[in-house]
C-alpha cells in the first residue's frame, strides 16, 4: 500500500492543478446533487422484528386513519376558562385550519363530545388531537411550517398555543452552526501554534472542509434513497470536521519534516503519503468498518446513522491523500509563509530530541512503569464504575429548550394532565369474528387498566369493518422515565397474556414510545456482541501491521478501559445528574440508545490512529535499535506533539457540540470530548508508555506459525521508500 500511496502522492503534487479542478469538479457535482435529489433527513421509526413494528404494519393495512404520524396544538390561559365565548372562537378558528393542512385526515376537538378528557378540570389548558396519513418523512419540515401558521386565531384571543406531538418533534433538528463555527476558531489557533504560519494552518483547514462539504452533500443523496436521521448531518459535521482535520494534520507535520531533512517538495510529499498517509488510510478505514458494523443492528434509522458517518470519514481520508498532496505540492516550500510574529516552531526531530519535555517524561514512566501504570489504571477504573449502572433510552421533549414549541407543550400536558400524556401507548388489537367488539375488549382494557403504572386506558377506535380496534394507554410517567419502560414490559408479559379467556386474535402495544424502548432493547441486546466484534477486528488489524499480538491485544484492552471510562462519565454526568446544569438541562436524562454502539465505533477507530502512529514510531526505533525502552521513549516523544495538536483539536471540536439545544447533541460532545481526551492524556502519555516498557521485548514477540500466515505489511512505508534518493543539502528546508 506505501508504493500506491507514495505514487499517488507524487502525481498529485506534480499535476496539483488537475486533482484540484477535479475535487472542484467533483465537489460541485456533489453539492448540486444533493441539492436536486436530496430530503430533508427525519426520524421515522422501523423497528424489524419488533412488536412496535408488527402493530404499525397492521394499522396501516387495516387502520390506515390511525397509522400516520400525529401532531398535538396545546391550548392555554394563565387565568378564567378556555371555554369562554372570545376564547373559544380563536380555538375554533385555529382547529378549522388546522383541518386544512395538507395530509391531516383527522382532528378531535377538545370541546366536541368525542373529545371528552382532553380539557383539564380547571378548564385553563386543552389539546386537540391531529392525525396524519403519512409519517414524519412525508410530512417535512414544510408540513410542520403549516401546521404552526394555524396558531393566528387563538392567539389573537388571548391564548398561548404550543405544537408537540411525533410531527414536530421529529421534525425539528437541532442546528449545531454556532458549536462548528467554535470548533474550527479552536482549530485554527491550536493549528497556528502547532505549525507556526498562516499558511501550514490553513493547508488542514481547506482540505478538512472541502471533504466535508462534498460528504454532507452526498448524504443528502443518501436520504433520497433511505430514511436519514435528524442527528446524522449533525454528527457526521461534528466527527467530518475532527477527523479531516486531525488527518491533514498528520500528513502536513510528515511533509514538514520531509522538507527540513532536505527531500524536494514531490518526494516529501511522497513520503508523507506513504507514511501518514497509509496511517491515515488504516485508521480511517478502520473507522468505516466499524461504524458500519451498525447495519447489523437491524434497525434502520442506526444504520443511516452509520451510513452517513462512514460516508464523510471516507471522503476526509480520500481528500488527505489525494486532495491535501495537490494542495502540498501547489504551496511547495512555501509552506511556512506568512509566519506568527514571536513564535518559534521546532521540527519534530528537535521535539524528540532528549530535552523536550515529551521526551524527559517518557523516560520518567519508562524508568518507574508501575508507579505511574497503578493510579493511571485505577483512575480509569474508576471513572468507569458508573457505567455498570448504564441505562438506555431516549429523551423526551421535556429536554428541549423552554423557548421551542413543543417543550412549551410538553410542559402543559404535564401540568394539566400529567407526565404520561406527552407518550401514550396505543394497545393495537386484532378482532375475531362473530363475537361482538365491546365483548373482546372490556376485559383487555380492565386488565390494563388495573396494570400498575396505567393512568387511563381510554374508549376504543374501530376501523371501517372491525377488524382491528386501538387502545390508547395513557401511563403515569414521562416517556423517558425507567418506569414507562418497565409499564410497556409488563403490558406485554403479563397483562395481555393473562386477560381471562381471550376472544380477540392478537393485541400488540406500539406507539412512539413503546418504539424507542423497542429500539433501546434492540441495541442493548446487540450491543455487547458488537463491542466483541469490534475489538477482535482490532486485534486482527493490529497483529496484521505490526506482526506482534501482544501490541495488539495491548492497545485493544487499553482502548477499551478508555472508552468504558467515557461510558461512566457520561452516566454520571446525565443519567444521574452530576452537574447537568452545567450543561443547560434540568433533569437527569437516559443515555441516548444508540449512543454507546456509536461512540464506541468512532473512538475505537479515534483511538487506533493514535496508537498507530505511536506505535509506528516505536517499532521503527526497535527495529533499528534493539533497545525495548529506548525505542518507547523516541516513539512517545516524536509523535507527541502532533498528537496532542490533533487531540486537542478533536476535544474543542466535540466540547463546542455542548453548546448546542439538544441533549442528544450534549451527551455526544461529552462522550466524544472525554473519550479523546482520556486517551491523549492519561492512556497515551501513561498507559502506552508503561506497559509496553513492563513487556519489554515481548512487545515484539512473534509465534513462528503465526510469522509464516501473516502478510508482510509495512505501515510505515520503511521498505518501499528505499528506492528514492537521498535528501540533499540543496533541498533542505529548515524550519526555525
Amino acid at each position: 500500500m506505501s508504493r500506491t500511496l507514495r505514487n499517488l502522492g507524487a502525481f498529485c503534487a506534480r499535476r496539483h492543478w488537475i486533482v484540484i479542478v477535479l475535487w472542484l469538479i467533483g465537489a460541485g457535482t456533489a453539492i448540486t446533487a444533493g441539492q436536486l435529489a436530496g430530503t430533508d433527513p427525519t426520524d421515522s421509526l422501523t423497528i424489524p422484528g419488533s412488536d412496535s413494528q408488527a402493530a404499525f404494519d397492521i394499522l396501516q393495512t387495516q387502520f390506515p386513519t390511525e397509522w400516520g404520524s400525529t401532531a398535538r396544538i396545546v391550548f392555554a390561559v394563565e387565568d378564567g376558562r378556555l371555554d369562554e365565548p372570545s376564547r373559544k372562537a380563536g380555538i375554533e378558528q385555529t382547529l378549522t385550519r388546522a383541518r386544512k393542512v395538507p395530509h391531516v385526515t383527522g382532528l378531535v376537538d377538545p370541546f366536541s363530545p368525542e373529545g371528552f378528557g382532553r380539557v383539564s378540570r380547571d378548564g385553563r389548558i386543552a389539546f386537540a388531537e391531529i392525525q396524519y396519513d403519512i409519517d414524519a418523512r412525508g410530512v417535512g419540515t414544510g408540513g410542520v411550517t403549516d401546521l404552526l401558521a394555524t396558531a393566528e386565531p387563538a392567539r389573537g384571543a388571548g391564548v398561548q398555543v404550543a405544537y408537540g406531538g411525533d410531527i414536530v418533534e421529529r421534525q425539528n433538528p437541532e442546528q449545531a452552526h454556532k458549536s462548528e463555527i467554535i470548533g474550527l476558531v479552536v482549530a485554527i489557533v491550536v493549528l497556528l501554534l502547532a505549525f507556526g504560519s498562516v499558511m501550514a494552518m490553513g493547508v488542514p483547514l481547506v482540505t478538512a472542509l472541502g471533504g466535508l462539504a462534498v460528504g454532507l452533500s452526498l448524504i443528502r443523496v443518501l436520504s433520497a434513497h433511505m430514511a436519514v436521521t435528524s442527528v446524522a448531518p449533525i454528527l457526521a459535521s461534528m466527527i467530518g470536521i475532527a477527523v479531516g482535520i486531525d488527518y491533514a494534520l498528520f500528513v502536513v507535520s510528515r511533509y514538514r519534516q520531509q522538507l527540513g531533512a532536505g527531500h524536494p517538495v514531490i518526494e516529501a510529499v511522497a513520503i508523507a503519503n506513504a507514511t501518514a498517509g497509509q496511517a491515515v488510510t488504516f485508521a480511517g478505514a478502520t473507522v468505516v468498518i466499524a461504524i458500519l458494523g451498525l447495519s447489523f443492528v437491524g434497525i434502520p434509522l442506526v444504520t443511516s446513522l452509520g451510513v452517513a458517518t462512514s460516508i464523510v470519514v471516507f471522503v476526509a481520508v480520500l481528500a488527505a491523500v489525494t486532495l491535501l498532496p495537490a494542495m502540498l505540492g501547489l504551496i511547495g516550500e512555501g509552506i511556512d509563509r506568512l509566519r506568527v510574529p514571536f513564535l518559534r516552531v521546532r521540527q519534530e526531530a528537535d521535539v524528540a530530541s532528549s530535552t523536550a519535555f515529551s521526551a524527559r517524561w517518557a523516560r520518567r514512566v519508562c524508568a518507574r512503569p508501575w508507579l505511574y501504570l497503578i493510579p493511571a489504571v485505577a483512575a480509569l477504573l474508576l471513572l468507569a464504575l458508573p457505567a455498570l449502572s448504564l441505562e438506555l433510552g431516549w429523551p423526551d421533549a421535556g429536554n428541549r429548550p423552554e423557548a421551542t414549541t413543543e417543550r412549551q407543550a410538553y410542559d402543559l400536558m404535564a401540568k394539566g394532565f400529567g407526565p404520561g400524556f406527552n407518550g401514550p401507548l396505543v394497545a393495537v388489537v386484532e378482532l375475531a369474528p362473530g363475537i361482538a367488539p365491546d365483548d373482546q375488549l372490556k376485559p383487555l382494557a380492565a386488565a390494563i387498566q388495573a396494570t400498575p403504572g396505567v393512568l387511563i386506558v381510554a374508549p376504543p377506535r374501530y376501523n371501517n369493518d372491525h377488524t382491528t380496534a386501538v387502545l390508547p394507554v395513557i401511563p403515569t410517567t414521562s416517556p423517558q422515565d425507567a418506569a414507562t419502560s418497565d409499564l410497556v414490559h409488563r403490558l406485554r408479559a403479563d397483562a395481555v397474556p393473562n386477560v381471562a379467556q381471550p376472544t380477540y386474535r392478537r393485541v400488540l402495544i406500539t406507539g412512539s414510545t413503546a418504539a424507542f424502548i423497542d429500539i433501546s432493547n434492540r441495541l442493548s441486546e446487540r450491543l455487547p456482541v458488537f463491542i466483541g466484534a469490534v475489538v477482535l477486528l482490532s486485534f486482527l488489524l493490529l497483529t496484521v501491521v505490526f506482526g506482534s499480538p501482544l501490541v495488539a491485544l495491548k492497545a485493544a484492552l487499553v482502548n477499551l478501559l478508555g472508552i468504558a471510562a467515557s461510558y461512566g462519565v457520561l452516566v454520571a454526568v446525565f443519567q444521574w445528574g452530576w452537574g447537568i446544569g452545567l450543561l443547560g438541562l434540568e433533569r437527569p436524562i437516559p443515555i441516548i440508545s444508540f449512543l454507546p454502539m456509536m461512540m464506541f465505533a468512532v473512538l475505537f477507530g479515534l483511538s487506533m490512529d493514535y496508537e498507530v502512529f505511536i506505535l509506528s514510531r516505536v517499532r521503527e526505533e526497535w527495529t533499528n535499535t534493539h533497545d525495548p525502552t529506548g525505542s518507547v521513549v523516541h516513539g512517545l516523544a516524536s509523535s507527541a506533539r502532533v498528537i496532542t495538536a490533533a487531540a486537542l483539536i478533536m476535544v474543542s471540536v466535540f466540547a463546542s457540540f455542548v453548546l448546542g439545544d439538544g441533549a442528544e447533541l450534549k451527551m455526544f460532545g461529552v462522550g466524544l470530548a472525554v473519550a479523546v481526551f482520556l486517551d491523549a492524556t492519561i492512556i497515551r502519555m501513561i498507559v502506552v508508555p508503561a506497559t509496553m516498557t513492563l513487556l519489554g521485548k515481548n512487545n515484539w514477540w512473534l509465534p513462528g506459525w503465526l510469522d509464516r500466515i501473516l502478510p508482510n505489511v509495512d505501515i510505515e512505508g520503511t521498505i518501499e521508500l528505499t528506492d528514492l534518493d537521498p535528501p540533499t543539502a540543496q533541498h533542505a528546508h529548515v524550519v526555525t
